[in-house]
């Protein structure tokens, strides 16, 4: 194997473990979203853990983060809370600087 195709094969490993890091985290976040938005409905386990689920799943509806945006948006406002799409977002965002240290520690598996 030459020094190319190792360098190649390198790439193209880091770029698998990147993108399987990626997806975790994408999944933890939501999950947390999902948790964070059940104890603002007054959802308690194991109502609010079936809740999280169904917020994960909403993120392969489309690509992106609009299809989870507009989930718990929708959730939130269906059950009279009083709550903008921007925060939501905000909170997405938080949320997904949490999961990153949770994946990375192990956590979020």
């Amino acid at each position: 194997m030459t020094v190319f195709e190792k360098r190649k094969n390198a790439f193209e490993a880091k770029y698998r473990l990147d993108e399987e890091a990626r997806f975790k985290i994408g999944v933890r976040r939501n999950k947390l979203l999902g948790l964070w938005a059940a104890a603002r409905m007054g959802l308690s386990s194991p109502a609010a853990d079936d809740y999280a689920k169904e917020v994960v799943a909403a993120d392969f509806e489309r690509p992106g983060d609009d299809d989870v945006l507009e989930k718990v948006f929708a959730d939130l406002t269906g059950k009279g809370l009083d709550v903008t799409d921007i925060q939501v977002r905000e909170k997405m965002n938080e949320l997904a600087a949490t999961a990153r240290e949770q994946v990375i520690e192990g956590l979020g598996n």
